[in-house]
C-alpha cells in the first residue's frame, strides 16, 4: 500500500494509531534499557553506546561512537572507560596502526545483556509467531524505512 499521488496514506491506515503503537513500543524498550543500566551501574547513554557497538557493521571506534551518540570526545572517553571498567566492552588496538582503537562487546558483558534482555527476545519471538513470513518481511521493511526517514532529522551534532 503505497501513498497516493498526493502523498496521502491509503484509506484504512490510521497514522495516529501507528504513532501511538510506535511510542508505546519505544517506551517499553526504553524502560527495559533503563532497568539494565540501573542494574549494571551504567548511564542510559552507556546502554545506547553498547547497542551501537553491538549493531555496528564494522568494528566501532571511539570517534564513530562519538558521532553516533552526538557526544563530546571527553564524554565518549568517560562512557568507554565506564563500560570497560564494568566489563561490558574491551578496547583493541589495530595491529596495522596502533593509534586506531576498536571497541568490542566483551563476552561477559554480552552474557549479562543476553540474560537481562531474554524476556524482550521471547516477547519478540512470540509476536513474530503471530505473523506470516511475508508479513514480517513487510514489518522489517517498514522499520528500516522509518529509521532511514528519521536519520536526517537528527539535530546537528547528533
Amino acid at each position: 500500500m503505497a501513498p497516493g499521488p498526493d502523498g496521502a496514506l491509503p484509506a484504512g491506515i490510521d497514522l495516529h494509531a501507528l504513532a501511538v503503537q510506535l511510542r508505546r513500543m519505544n517506551g517499553e524498550i526504553n524502560r527495559l534499557a533503563h532497568g539494565f543500566a540501573g542494574e549494571q551501574g551504567l548511564h542510559a547513554t552507556d546502554v545506547q553506546a553498547l547497542a551501537a557497538i553491538l549493531d555496528a557493521e564494522e568494528p566501532m571506534t571511539p570517534g564513530r561512537l562519538r558521532e553516533h551518540l552526538g557526544l563530546t570526545s571527553g564524554a565518549v572517553t568517560a562512557c568507554v572507560d565506564r563500560l570497560e571498567r564494568a566489563g561490558h566492552i574491551r578496547r583493541v588496538r589495530e595491529s596495522a596502526d596502533r593509534r586506531v582503537v576498536h571497541l568490542y562487546y566483551a563476552a561477559d558483558g554480552r552474557a549479562a545483556a543476553r540474560t537481562y534482555f531474554r524476556p524482550l527476545a521471547k516477547a519478540a519471538e512470540a509476536a513474530c509467531g503471530k505473523f506470516s513470513e511475508g508479513e514480517l518481511s513487510v514489518v522489517l521493511r517498514f522499520l528500516a524505512a522509518m529509521n532511514e526517514e528519521l536519520a536526517p532529522l537528527r539535530s546537528p551534532g547528533d
